[in-house]
């Protein structure tokens, strides 16, 4: 929930404000927990009142009415709208130089699916989440930042307008995989086309995960910028997997294998 008078949005759930006061607490401007919540968060309430930010004991009434939802956990804190910034050059080099990966999510339809692909991103240590600037139901929200469980506080966020002219610069120092549920090659062939075109590089480059809309997958103009397309294997009973839940199978196989 965004408060559109003050530009702030809701940060709420336990893990999801424990994680935002351990790593970003400056950006907490308040915090409203139910009092059974205290002592977990009495070291952020005691840094609040040296910053002179306000804190408040309430009940699950008033929680609801500030973050507009019933699963706050007790817990809601009130930051400044954090902006994305487009992915510029140096973000990309850094990306490449370090040998990382990250996830590129084109169309992937609603927060509840960024949320839950950045948790998984944290988990897997994927630290670089880039959305597309056309998608508006994939945004930093409330949702997101709960169903992330705390995953938001390690993820480095970037926009893109233009995914396929990025990918076309980025393939000359990245290996960029598609997520495609018809493809040739399976998951378990990452590492192969990774050795490969590290072999071409002379070192182990940065890896970008490419994934899209669950109904539509990625459009042609993508799929072909891709360094390979790859799919994960099922029984064919059902087309594909949500998106998220593809998303952390290429995340587990790349940080095992890779």
């Amino acid at each position: 929930m965004r408060n559109r008078l003050t530009n702030e949005l809701a940060v709420c759930g336990f893990n999801a404000v424990s994680a935002l006061g351990e790593v970003h607490p400056e950006r907490i401007n308040r915090l409203f927990l139910r009092e059974d919540r205290l002592p977990a968060f009495t070291k952020l309430c005691k840094q609040l009142a040296e910053w002179k930010r306000p804190y408040k004991i309430c009940e699950d009434e008033e929680l609801e009415r500030v973050c507009k939802s019933t699963r706050h956990q007790g817990i809601v804190a009130m930051i400044e709208e954090i902006p994305v910034e487009p992915l510029s050059q140096e973000d990309l080099d850094a990306w490449a130089r370090e040998g990382k990966t990250g996830v590129i999510l084109f169309s992937v339809g609603n927060d509840h699916n960024l949320g839950a692909i950045v948790r998984s991103a944290a988990f897997f240590d994927v630290p670089y989440v880039v959305i597309s600037d056309t998608d508006e139901a994939a945004q930093l929200t409330t949702s997101a930042y709960r169903v992330a469980e705390g995953g938001m506080e390690h993820v480095e966020f970037r926009k893109l307008r233009n995914v396929p002219f990025f990918l076309k610069s980025a393939g000359k120092s990245m290996v960029i995989i598609g997520a495609d549920h018809r493809a040739r090659l399976r998951v378990r062939d990452l590492d192969r086309v990774i050795r490969e075109k590290a072999a071409a590089l002379g070192e182990r480059p940065g890896i970008a995960l490419v994934v899209g809309n669950e109904e539509t997958g990625l459009p042609s103009e993508i799929k072909e910028r891709c360094s390979a397309l790859v799919r994960i294997p099922g029984t064919g009973a059902i087309e594909s997997l949500n998106v998220a839940q593809a998303a952390t199978l290429f995340f587990h196989e790349i940080y095992e294998r890779c």
